[in-house]
């Protein structure tokens, strides 16, 4: 005899994969069918988000932010924390990676919180490498790459949209490579 899985146990039977990954946020909160889902979901907004910037699409990583977004960026390039437009992220964003420099950005080892006001809070490691021709040029250093490791921290909130990331800090453990393929926006 064939039996169905109703649509509470299908959820969880298909998250299951994700079940050794949630991480309850606070005493006493379990975690659900619900929460594996949104869980799923900022995962794989935080992994498209590489890969639009990968792929240059500024027009599909800016889909993935509130309006304002609050970024620190700090150990990288200094300065203070800032809330700023995710336009402004993005112009950012395309003015140093353009068509010359090649970028690829991995994530893992994400890790949920879900907080009482609806939001949530993703923890994850971090990966990106650059490469620009130009930076193998001896006067520009020499070295044609630069890559650099740290973890990520995404704040995430509930929109008519869905889920949308409203915050975003990069904290950089190791880097390597050219300062100049980092530094240099490409042509």
């Amino acid at each position: 005899m064939k039996r169905r899985l109703t649509g509470t146990l299908l959820a969880t039977a298909l998250s299951l994969p994700f079940a050794a990954q949630a991480e309850a946020p606070k005493a006493g909160t379990p975690i659900t069918a619900e929460t594996l889902v949104a869980q799923a979901e900022m995962i794989r907004i935080a992994d498209a988000l590489d890969a639009a910037v990968d792929a240059k699409d500024w027009t599909l990583a800016r889909s993935f932010f509130t309006d304002m977004i609050d970024v620190d960026f700090t150990s990288l390039v200094g300065g203070d924390p800032a809330t700023i437009p995710a336009d402004a992220l993005i112009a950012g964003w395309s003015a140093n990676l353009t068509a010359e420099k090649a970028s690829f950005h991995l994530r893992g080892n994400h890790r949920v919180t879900f907080e009482d006001d609806g939001s949530a809070t993703m923890y994850s490691h971090g990966y990106a490498w650059n490469r620009m021709e130009r930076g193998a040029l001896e006067e520009n250093g020499g070295d044609a790459m630069w890559e650099v490791w740290g973890t990520y921290v995404h704040g995430f909130s509930q929109t008519e949209a869905g889920w949308m990331v409203n915050a975003m800090t990069f904290t950089a453990t190791a880097e390597r490579g050219n300062d100049f393929v980092r530094n240099t926006p490409g042509s």
